[in-house]
Parts: structure tokens; sequence; C-alpha cells
């Protein structure tokens, strides 16, 4: 994943999340409503929305990998 120097809103994500939830495992889609109740740093808002981009055209082993970050923020609190 590129590093972009683009600080993403709340919006931004969510936003990003609808357009990839269908190509995400259960396990993560049940844990996004939580997610988005909650305020998030800038950082964070950047790091789930390149965790989402273009997650639909990643190889298994990148989704594997995507899917564990995720969970590490979507834990988060």
């Amino acid at each position: 994943m590129s590093n972009c120097k683009l600080d993403h809103s709340h919006e931004d994500v969510l936003k990003k999340y609808e357009s990839q939830s269908s190509f995400l495992p259960d396990e993560l889609n049940g844990k996004f409503e939580s997610y988005f109740s909650k305020e998030h740093t800038q950082a964070e808002l950047n790091e789930m929305f390149h965790l989402l981009k273009k997650y639909d055209l990643s190889s298994v082993e990148e989704k594997e990998a995507r899917n564990k970050q995720m969970l590490l923020l979507l834990n988060k609190d």
C-alpha cells in the first residue's frame, strides 16, 4: 500500500468502507458499526482508509495482512 499525504475524513472512510464491504469477511463487517460510532485520530482514519482502498483488487495474501491490521484498529478501545 502506498502512503499518501491526504488526510481522510470520517466520511471518506465510511464511503470507502461502503464500497468495499461486500468484499470483507463477516468478522470484520460486524465490527465496523461500532467503529463508525466512535471518534478516531487522523492517523487511524488514514490507515483504515488505505487498508480499505482497493481491497477488492488485492491478492489473498494481501487481504489477510490487511484483515489483521483492520482488526487491530477495529478492536481498539
